[in-house]
Order: C-alpha cells, then sequence, then structure tokens
C-alpha cells in the first residue's frame, strides 16, 4: 500500500534528490563570485561534473520506482540499497571535488546541496527498516498458519 511509512520516507527521499536538489547551491566560485547548481554542472566539460546531475536524478528516479513496488518486498529492499550506494558515491564524488576545486584555500563556501545525499541516504536507511519490519511480520504470519 503507498500509505506506508517507508513509501513517505522513500518519496521524501525522491523530493529531496530530485527536486530540492538542483534548486540548492552546491559551492560557491571565488572568481565569479556565483553560486554552482546540479543544473550548471550539465555544461562541464569533466565527466566527472556531469555525472553529479545524472547521479542526482538517478537515485530519484530509483526511489521513486521502489515506492511503486510494495507488493514485491524484496525487491523494494534491494532497489532501496541501490538507493543508497548511488548516493555513497556521490557523497564520494562531491567531497572529491570540493577538496580540488581550484582556490579552496581562499574561500570554502560549501552549499547546502552537499548534504542531499546524506539526507537522502537517511531516510531510504529508514524506509529499508520499514520494509523489513513488515517482510518479517508477514514472515511470522505465515508460521502461524
Amino acid at each position: 500500500m503507498i500509505q506506508r511509512i517507508q513509501s513517505i520516507y522513500l518519496l521524501i527521499a525522491s523530493l529531496l534528490a530530485g527536486v530540492l536538489a538542483p534548486n540548492v547551491s552546491l559551492w560557491t566560485q571565488e572568481s565569479a563570485d556565483a553560486s554552482v547548481f546540479i543544473t550548471d554542472l550539465l555544461s562541464s566539460d569533466q565527466i566527472a561534473l556531469k555525472g553529479i546531475p545524472v547521479l542526482f536524478f538517478a537515485s530519484a528516479l530509483v526511489a521513486l520506482a521502489a515506492i511503486f513496488l510494495f507488493k514485491n518486498r524484496q525487491l523494494q529492499f534491494v532497489l532501496g540499497r541501490v538507493v543508497i550506494l548511488i548516493n555513497l558515491f556521490l557523497v564520494g564524488l562531491l567531497i572529491y571535488l570540493s577538496l580540488t576545486l581550484s582556490g579552496e584555500t581562499a574561500v570554502s563556501e560549501k552549499g547546502i546541496g552537499m548534504l542531499v545525499p546524506i539526507f537522502v541516504i537517511l531516510l531510504v536507511v529508514l524506509a529499508n527498516k520499514a520494509i523489513r519490519k513488515d517482510e518479517d511480520l508477514v514472515k511470522s504470519v505465515d508460521r502461524l498458519r
């Protein structure tokens, strides 16, 4: 059922990764004194920078797809793990890029967009915990029959 708590967690995670992340700043460039958003990275020359928006949107789509798999809890759980892995890779990529930004020693202004994957991971872990709880409940009822 769609109104379960794990669906709420997955919906919030999907909204964070797909809607909020493109609208918040990742970091501020010292030279142009402008904020860098996720959608700005699509026009970048580096493959790593182009991968960030793709990973954010892939994370949002997989979390959204997992919501509608409530009848197949095992697949829903696996897709939750996939979202966690995507976001862990995204966190690592963002940390690497933030440490190698040019002019990093002069200014260190990171935006809230750097924390979005961490919040998504937290929400998906809570969703997976609720999915596991449902699966255990169903298995216990099957044993009683």
